[in-house]
């Protein structure tokens, strides 16, 4: 396995992008392109991209994980939890001390990921409060020694 930085141009992270949407029913959220400061990591097992994530800048000392997706066949595996662990080493490269992230709450599978990967539950950004639909984690990244 490998994780790699790919731009979302590239052929095979863009099906990740419609497969990834295709299963949450056409929510898309917000547009993958408006984020300049989005850096994304895809993923690679036997050389086909089948996972893809990304961590863009919410503010100077937070980072917020986005659009993680693993193929179907690959889930089960570790491959979301290692992706989410490059995805925090990342952010903390950039100079980020805390990982937010927001997910359906009607997705058990993507709850349960967070919590296990160490991640707290918090409010909503911008004044959206978890409910029915909307469950927002947090994490604090280790200070270095």
């Amino acid at each position: 396995m490998l994780i790699e930085s790919r731009p979302l141009a590239d052929p095979e992270v863009a099906a990740l992008v419609v497969a990834g949407q295709r299963e949450l029913g056409g929510i898309t959220g917000r547009d993958l392109g408006t984020h300049g400061d989005a850096c994304w990591l895809t993923v690679v097992v036997a050389g086909r991209a089948v996972a893809y994530g990304g961590i863009r800048v919410r503010d100077g000392d937070t980072g917020e994980l986005e659009r993680l997706f693993v193929r179907p066949a690959y889930r089960r595996r570790g491959i979301a939890r290692q992706l989410v662990a490059a995805l925090e080493e990342l952010a903390y490269q950039r100079g980020h001390s805390v990982v937010r992230v927001e997910t359906g709450a009607h997705l058990p599978a993507a709850v349960a990921l967070f919590r296990a990967c160490g991640y707290e539950p918090t409010t909503g950004v911008d004044g959206l409060a978890d409910g029915p639909y909307l469950a927002c984690f947090v994490k604090r990244l280790p200070v270095p020694a």
